[in-house]
């Protein structure tokens, strides 16, 4: 199995790049956000990857970061989520929005990915409300974080009330009392659909 590629990028497209390593070029599909986050072609570049094997074909699909493919794996476990619509989600979203949307029962902000119905965004929110607080909001910090490791929880959960339209000012008073009551074992899901419910009073 291949988990990750580096070489140099000898080709971007709207959907998919082209790794060439030791002169073996690898076409990769990606979502948008791990493929602007590539340099500039011939630069090196590293992928990790997940590589799927059908009957008719070998697909690698390559992110950026470790978040983003822990993401990409749970979303496929969804029915009726491929691969291609799970990039899809990827594309919309990034993964500190994914765990907002999914805590706050947003399925419209989940609609704006294509292929994603409401049928679908409704499986989508049941199936992962659950699951979603135990997952990566991002390379660097784990959704399981603690409060008192130096305010990542906070940032998340304000970086993710942001994309939900809410105004730092007035979000970050409602989360540092909401992390409070919490407490130390605080998950970020929690801190998201508590800080919610008093922005919504």
């Amino acid at each position: 199995m291949i988990a990750q590629l580096t070489g140099l990028l000898a080709q971007v497209e709207a959907d998919r790049c082209v790794l060439d390593v030791n002169g073996v070029g690898y076409l990769v599909q990606a979502s948008t956000r791990t493929l602007s986050a590539l340099p500039h072609a011939p630069e090196v570049a590293r992928l990790l990857v997940e590589m799927v094997v059908r009957e008719d074909a070998i697909l690698l699909y390559g992110f950026a970061d470790s978040a983003e493919r822990d993401w990409f794996r749970l979303l496929t476990t969804v029915q009726g989520v491929g691969a291609k619509v799970a990039l899809g989600v990827l594309s919309a979203l990034s993964p500190r929005d994914l765990i907002a949307v999914i805590a706050a029962g947003d399925r419209s902000s989940l609609t704006r990915a294509p292929g994603v119905g409401a049928r679908l965004a409704e499986r989508i929110l049941s199936e992962l409300k659950d699951k979603a607080g135990g997952m990566p909001s991002s390379a660097a910090t784990g959704a399981g974080a603690s409060a008192g490791s130096g305010g990542g929880i906070e940032s998340d959960a304000l970086g993710a009330l942001a994309g939900l339209g809410f105004r730092r000012v007035e979000a970050h008073p409602v989360v540092v009392r909401v992390v409070e009551r919490l407490g130390a074992g605080a998950r970020l899901d929690a801190v998201i659909r508590d800080s919610l419910k008093e922005l919504a009073r």
